[in-house]
């Protein structure tokens, strides 16, 4: 069973153009080797800057030999009175069969012509050429470019082709304007450690001979070699490296033959905050930090590790190198911090009005203006008591202040940081800094959630201002276009509100909201609308991929097209968490199976009558005085005497004791359907019906308060 390699061979490609190739190739690669019947029993993939690579194992020979059916036209088309006609024999000449192997066969749609053919498999190198060629032009990413004159596009031009069929060279051209490159044996090494050529003598040698070349292809190694080195030299500095994992994909996609080399910059520079000196470090210099101890907030020692790509024997160079370009960034870094610092926080503020938030809404001292009062609408939902208020008032005033400092006009991604830093430095409270700083959290899907009230008062008030106010603007996110990372925002008001329980009426906030947006821009309209249906998407995704939630469950507690069950969600989102989890959790344990088919049933047929969807109470909506059976005036006392349960289940918001009182009604209406006493619910006397059919209607309704069992599915 043969191997086969394919080796693209590129200039330097961005890491994260490698890391996306590779996991686009674990799918498409396999999936399309069995489309072609060739499954190959072990799929490598290789990954450094100059090139991507795939090793296949114990691929077929041959694709197997196998029969296919194919459908012609109807019968009575191909023959007429039993004979072919030139339907019938150019079917039979496009199949390559005798008019005689033509059968016919019965189908839903009626009897037509059908062909079986015998397909002779083909040689694995017959299907692997132009396969190959479509894995390479098959690859998706951002900013591709174009190279020479040909329309190809491809993250960086490609240089040189491998193909082996095991030992022996598979042809394969890739045609780009007027430059065509052919497959051959030989790749490329490490650019300063080994220039030369290397011969890839057969498939399986590769990973070996591109080692041999100071070119380690598997990017798990490499990864593996570069923790591995930067703990060993930290070591050696009695310290410990910290390791960031999204610096650490990137450096191991950013080397070939990966180094690590330990620079040393000036003691006096660590007076800086320790976020100004790793951002300085890990985001613009990629530089792993080194630390007292293995503590993520334990100090920093005045030490930084690289991972260089050139020569291990100029390791004295690269670090000197480096330390002259970390040191002029400390040193800018301590002339901002220190100017910064001459000046209380709170003086910034004038300098935001000189900042554009958005050209339709104004500077970022406009937008500070609508972050204090949708601050105060918070508050006032919560209750908050004065001392409190003050509180947010004032971290909501100053939460934008450090955008126009000079640090952080230098590094932005220190907003928040430095606003804490300098409030602390400023003599504002230690909950007033600490809520600057949070307001910004999450940052990122993975990121921290604010932690304190103010904290998260702030972050929805900022989140839920840029929300109305781009959504009021009509730049609505479509697509994957979302430059104003709406979807974010919205996902991190949803998650804040339920990690700390607060409870918020969203709806009411969103309308109070969008109120002040139309009453200053009057010739807008209300995004209200729009607003609620996006955060609608996000709750449902939030359940379902975050709590998992099934999708059906979602829909119950959500309504499925119902508008009461949406308004119900965003004027209480603690309540549609609770009860899209609390379904999940009966499903699980098989409670929700005793009481779906008496529910769902009444749900179904209810939906014939006219009673709304509120109503729990019978008296005065059911005519006990029209029964025909037993049956109902037992469902009629039992609904009697759910509705304290139900009404006591929505006060303490126990959805158990509902359930509970569901599956204890659940016999009771079994016999109304079923059995001796059963009726038919749509009788002729139209009043029966209408009686009956409140009944199912009151049923429905105390389940309801659960969710719309309709949208559950079995």
């Amino acid at each position: 069973m043969p191997d086969f390699l394919l080796e693209i061979g590129t200039e330097e490609l961005p890491a994260s153009f490698v890391d996306s190739a590779i996991a686009q190739w674990q799918t498409t690669i396999p999936q399309s080797l069995t489309d072609q019947q060739l499954a190959a029993a072990k799929v490598q993939l290789y990954g450094t800057p100059r090139r991507l690579a795939v090793l296949l194992t114990a691929l077929p020979a041959c694709q197997p030999d196998r029969q296919e059916e194919v459908k012609g036209p109807p019968a009575q088309a191909a023959f007429k009175d039993g004979q072919p006609t030139k339907a019938a024999a150019g079917f039979a000449r496009k199949q390559g069969i005798k008019l005689e192997q033509i059968e016919i066969r019965s189908t839903d749609k009626g009897d037509f012509v059908f062909a079986t053919k015998q397909i002779v498999g083909q040689p694995a190198a017959t299907i692997l050429t132009p396969l190959a060629l479509t894995w390479l032009t098959g690859l998706e990413g951002k900013r591709f470019m174009r190279w020479s004159d040909g329309e190809l596009r491809f993250p960086r031009p490609i240089r040189w082709l491998v193909a082996l069929l095991d030992d022996q060279v598979l042809p394969l051209e890739l045609v780009n304007g007027s430059v065509t490159l052919r497959s051959d044996r030989q790749s490329r090494g490490h650019r300063v450690l080994h220039p030369d050529p290397v011969q890839i003598p057969q498939a399986t040698a590769y990973a070996a001979s591109l080692r041999a070349a100071r070119v380690e292809v598997e990017p798990a190694a490499r990864r593996a070699t570069i923790e591995t080195q930067i703990q060993t030299i930290a070591s050696h500095v009695g310290g410990h490296a910290t390791v960031y994992p999204d610096l650490l994909t990137e450096v191991t996609q950013l080397v070939e033959w990966p180094t690590a080399v330990r620079g040393e910059f000036e003691a006096a520079f660590l007076e800086l905050p320790p976020e100004v000196i790793t951002t300085v470090m890990v985001t613009h210099q990629r530089y792993f930090p080194i630390r007292e101890s293995v503590a993520p907030d334990s100090p920093l020692l005045p030490y930084f590790i690289t991972i260089a790509n050139g020569d291990p024997a100029k390791a004295d160079l690269i670090a000197a190198g480096n330390a002259r370009v970390i040191r002029a960034r400390l040193a800018d870094a301590q002339f901002f911090y220190r100017a910064d610092c001459t000046e209380p926080l709170e003086t910034f503020l004038p300098q935001l009005s000189d900042v554009t938030f958005q050209e339709n809404l104004g500077s970022m001292h406009d937008k500070v203006e609508r972050i204090i009062e949708a601050s105060e609408a918070i508050a006032d939902q919560l209750n908050l008591d004065a001392a409190s208020r003050e509180t947010v008032e004032r971290a909501a005033l100053l939460c934008k202040a450090d955008l126009v400092s000079q640090m952080v006009y230098e590094f932005p991604e220190l907003q928040g940081s430095m606003g804490q830093k300098y409030a602390i430095a400023s003599g504002e409270a230690p909950a007033v800094a600490t809520a600057i700083y949070e307001h910004y959290l999450p940052r990122g899907a993975t990121d921290d959630l604010p932690s304190t009230l103010v904290g998260q008062i702030i972050g929805l008030a900022d989140r839920l201002d840029t929300l109305v106010s781009i959504f009021g603007l009509g730049m609505i996110p479509t697509g994957s276009s979302d430059p104003f990372a709406l979807r974010r925002a919205a996902n991190a008001v949803v998650n804040i509100i339920w990690h700390a329980n607060l409870n918020l009426d969203l709806a009411e906030l969103l309308a109070r909201l969008s109120a002040d947006f139309v009453e200053a821009q009057a010739e807008r309209e209300s995004p209200l609308a729009a607003l609620a249906d996006f955060f609608l998407q996000r709750v449902h995704g939030l359940l379902k991929d975050e709590f998992n939630v099934d999708y059906d469950l979602v829909d119950a507690v959500l309504g499925d097209g119902d508008r009461d069950y949406a308004e119900r969600a965003l004027h209480d989102l603690l309540d549609v968490r609770d009860r899209a989890t609390f379904l999940q959790a009966i499903r699980n344990d098989g409670q929700l199976a005793t009481i779906y088919e008496t529910v769902n049933r009444s749900t179904r047929l209810a939906a014939k009558g006219t009673l709304d969807r509120q109503s729990l109470n019978p008296t005065g909506l059911v005519k006990p005085e029209q029964f025909e059976q037993a049956s109902e005036q037992a469902f009629y006392d039992a609904l009697i005497a759910l509705v304290p349960e139900t009404e006591a289940a929505i006060a303490e918001r126990n959805y158990q004791r509902l359930v509970n009182n569901l599956a204890a009604i659940a016999p009771t209406v079994s016999r109304f359907f079923d059995g001796e006493e059963s009726v038919l619910v749509i009788a002729d006397d139209p009043e029966v019906q209408r009686n009956r059919l409140n009944l199912l209607g009151l049923l429905r309704n105390h389940a309801r308060v659960l969710a719309d069992f309709g949208a559950i599915v079995k």
